[in-house]
């Protein structure tokens, strides 16, 4: 015995106060299974709640049983799927190319949502009809050839763990039950696309629209746990987040709902707290006339987007009648792709339960969604509305009946069509003769459900509205998804646009397509497209950061640090601009940089150029005036050829630095810094040579002396030649394995390319200033112990203090030079030349000019020679 709990709500929406019921009653507690029949010589029998399975069977009854009452508790809306079965099968006969001289009728039955019920009609449909014996079949007159079903894949798997034992086709119009090592291996056909092709379609939804933060609703079954385990991993890799996942309790009994709208409420509770404005709703086809709850238990959540998979139908159950709809304005459904069929409109026009003889659903259907009794019915109430039997399908609201052909029923359409080329195909290949109709018909009784499959692989055909049906080797249908924007209105009807689609036959990255200006949105959003983000988007010039202990959609936004630039929306990490650009002030973009050098244009080098010539200059007349004077005894008491060295090469070290300004070629790198080198050891080396003459000229007068013999040109060309030599080694040495060349440096300055000399050798470079230092520091040590030294005309303490100032001016620019860059290290080294070379000419030479020019009576011998105490 069939035992069914109805709960029966009357249709208005104060029934809930607070989430608890006020009123409820058991109706119908043993509703029988309802049918509908429509005889033919073949019979396509089903299986149906509202959630209806079809099959094919051989039946030659001719009095169908009478109709059957219905519960109130069904989603009438599923009645389009009858009448798509029956429109494909009024086709069918009417054809005369296809199935000639056969005519097509079909059974229905209930299912009532449940694995029982399920397993009864599976069984009546290979039983014969009057006594239900399993699996024993007394007649000829219901040979069962192939079944359509069911709509949701519970349902599905239920008859084939019925099927499998006969080998029976099955072809599944909806959502395919998940075949394992547990379920049966019976081979069915798919007459929607996989599961995984819309997984795909929602994913590219979501990143079309940056939609990161999302929450999942789920019904509370394996296939929800299924989606669930699919889709978070999925997703996540492509950067979005769950703010929520909650799983909607599945009701089995009446005492379980007060539990159940309790659960429901901290779902409503969670949600609307949420920041998560995109919510994938996932469950069965009935599963909108849940969630249609949600208004009812708390404030109603508007503001939010859902994402509706293509076995959530659009429904209600009747009691829900008036209640809101508006939350779901604005939503997205991926559908099975579905066209509209020639004369299907015009078809439903004419359904009424007055012409309609065997339909079993047409008369309860009729009585909830006009809201009326039939004159033949049982008792009812006074003010009662009567049926007439001629009200309009076209006036009922969408979530009752649609005269748009939906997915589903667009898929029966095709499932009954696959079922009759495939046996068209099948009696054609064994009639090798013209047969008489009886022999037909005879040949008809004796066909076998499993003789049906190797027809039902090779079938291919064009249906009445152009679409290809074909099935692949795995028994599956190329059939691609469309995305529908819902537009419901305040009367509760409702229009659906098509927006998108998945192609699956397309490539991968071609396979999703969207049209984002037809999409209706909530009108919370203001008619803009609705952000769904845990955070505000980090803008150019930002990079995100991620907080610890929230999921990676949650992050702070921090400006690029220096040096680096991001030049889009939300980017984990700022990046470096290539060498030849630069971050602008707002490090949302490169600036190309200016290459730049020491030129004399500017003001930098033009001053500096200007103390060179200058300083030039003053040697020079200084060498004019020492010249003048050559044989006067200044002159001629500290070895006037070294005076003249000495005075040329510190001309040539401030001409030496016009090789650092201009624009750097490879024979200015390869001269200027070699030639600095080298004249700049000529000139200490002078400058040291004169120092240990001094000092052995002094020590040459005492009596016995040895150093006499030093005394003379000889040592001080000696001093000068060596030390020079081994400058001259260094800088060949430097010029041998890695002379300088003209180079780009893109890295010191952060807007600008810098055209510069590369040394090559830091090394080297270091080395020929380190052994000009090394002469200085000696030269200093040297005169500064021979500054004493009794005399009234003492170079050695001019060559102290030039020494002095040489060293403080080289031992500053190692600092300085290293902490400059780009073409201020150019300049602070030409500054060090100069000074230092001005430092050594003016100490030295200073006093003996002013002598010879403006004390003339001082520069004679007498002067020169006369001691000091």
């Amino acid at each position: 015995m069939l035992v069914s709990l109805v709960l029966f709500l009357p249709p208005h929406p104060d029934i809930m106060c607070k989430g608890h019921i006020v009123k409820c009653r058991v109706y119908n507690p043993h509703p029988p299974l309802h049918e509908y029949h429509r005889s033919g010589d073949l019979i396509i029998g089903a299986v149906a709640s509202y959630n209806f399975m079809f099959s094919f069977s051989i039946d030659f009854s001719e009095d169908p049983p009478a109709p059957m009452p219905l519960g109130l508790g069904v989603v009438p809306k599923n009645y389009q799927h009858i009448a798509a079965l029956e429109f494909a099968v009024k086709e069918i006969n009417e054809n005369s190319q296809l199935l000639p001289n056969v005519t097509l009728g079909f059974h229905v039955y209930d299912s009532y949502f449940n694995a029982k019920s399920t397993y009864h009609a599976t069984i009546l449909l290979s039983s014969t009809l009057e006594r239900f014996v399993p699996n024993y079949n007394c007649d000829l007159q219901n040979n069962l050839i192939a079944i359509i079903g069911g709509l949701d894949s519970p349902i599905s798997l239920n008859v084939a763990t019925v099927l499998d034992i006969y080998k029976t086709p099955q072809l599944i119009y909806g959502a395919a039950p998940v075949m394992n090592d547990k379920t049966p291996g019976l081979p069915f056909y798919q007459l929607v696309s996989k599961e995984a092709l819309q997984n795909e379609g929602i994913l590219s939804l979501l990143l079309h629209f940056h939609w990161t933060w999302i929450g999942v609703v789920y019904m509370d079954n394996k296939n929800g746990e299924r989606f669930v385990q699919t889709v978070v991993p999925m997703f996540s890799q492509r950067g979005i987040c769950f703010a929520f996942i909650e799983r909607l309790p599945t009701i089995h009994f009446i005492m379980e709902i007060l539990g159940s709208l309790e659960d429901a409420s901290e779902i409503c509770d969670r949600i609307m707290k949420s920041k998560a404005n995109v919510l994938i709703a996932y469950g069965e086809s009935y599963a909108v006339a849940f969630f249609r709850w949600m208004p009812l238990l708390k404030a109603t959540p508007k503001g939010k987007v859902y994402i509706a998979t293509t076995q959530v139908e659009h429904t209600a159950f009747i009691f829900q009648r008036n209640w809101d709809t508006e939350i779901f304005h604005g939503s997205l459904t991926f559908t099975l792709h579905s066209s509209e069929l020639p004369g299907f409109l015009q078809f439903l026009e004419k359904k009424n339960p007055l012409s309609i003889k065997g339909d079993g659903f047409i008369h309860d259907f009729w009585k909830q969604v006009f809201e009326c009794e039939f004159l033949n019915s049982d008792p009812v109430e006074v003010d009662v509305n009567f049926c007439t039997g001629e009200e309009k399908l076209e006036s009922l609201p969408g979530e009752f009946f649609e005269r748009r052909m939906s997915g589903h029923s667009y898929s029966i359409y095709n499932a009954a069509y696959a079922v009759a080329h495939a046996l068209h195909a099948m009696y054609s290949s064994r009639h090798k003769h013209r047969a008489t109709v009886n022999r037909e018909r005879l040949e008809l009784k004796n066909q076998q459900g499993w003789q049906m499959h190797q027809f039902l692989k090779d079938v291919a055909f064009n249906n009445s509205a152009g679409d290809k049906v074909s099935f692949n080797h795995n028994g599956e249908i190329a059939a691609g998804l469309d995305i529908i924007n819902w537009i419901v209105f305040k009367n509760h009807s409702f229009h659906r646009e098509k927006v998108g689609w998945m192609d699956p036959q397309a490539p991968r990255d071609q396979a999703f397509t969207i049209n984002e200006d037809a999409i209706i949105w909530d009108s919370s959003f203001n008619e803009i497209r609705p952000l769904s983000l845990c955070t505000e988007s980090c803008h150019p010039g930002f990079s995100k950061s991620v907080i610890e202990g929230e999921p990676f959609c949650c992050y702070d936004c921090i400006p690029c640090p220096e040096g680096k630039i991001s030049n889009q929306m939300d980017l984990n990490d700022c990046y470096k601009c290539p060498d030849e650009y630069y971050p602008n002030q707002n490090r949302d973009s490169c600036i190309p940089k200016e290459v730049v050098f020491l030129s004399y244009e500017e003001h930098l080098g033009f001053g500096l150029a200007f103390m060179s010539i200058f300083f030039s200059c003053v040697t020079a007349l200084v060498l004019g005036i020492f010249m003048k004077y050559h044989n006067t005894p200044i002159v001629k008491a500290n070895n006037r050829s070294l005076t003249y060295t000495l005075l040329i090469s510190l001309l040539l070290c401030f001409l030496c630095t016009l090789l650092f300004i201009g624009h750097p070629v490879k024979l200015t790198c390869l001269l200027r810094q070699t030639a600095f080198g080298i004249i700049f050891s000529v000139a200490v080396s002078c400058v040291l040579a004169k120092t240990i003459t001094v000092v052995v000229a002094f020590m040459a007068t005492r009596p016995g002396s040895r150093m006499r013999k030093w005394v003379g040109k000889r040592l001080a060309n000696s001093i000068v030649l060596s030390c020079s030599l081994i400058q001259v080694g260094i800088c060949s040495v430097w010029l041998a394995t890695s002379p300088p060349f003209p180079g780009l440096d893109k890295h010191s300055v952060i807007d600008k390319i810098v055209l510069e000399c590369n040394e090559g050798s830091v090394v080297m470079f270091y080395y020929v200033l380190g052994y000009t230092c090394f002469l200085a520091i000696i030269c200093f040590t040297v005169a500064f112990l021979a500054r004493k030294l009794p005399d009234s005309f003492n170079e050695a303490k001019f060559i102290t203090f030039s020494m002095l100032v040489f060293c403080s001016v080289w031992l500053s620019f190692v600092p300085t030079y290293l902490s400059t860059k780009g073409k201020y290290m150019v300049a602070v080294e030409i500054f060090s030349i100069l000074a230092s070379s001005a430092g050594l000419l003016a100490c030295i030479f200073s006093p003996k000019c002013y002598i010879m020019v403006l004390r003339p009576e001082l520069n004679n011998k007498e002067h020169l020679m006369t001691r000091k105490g």
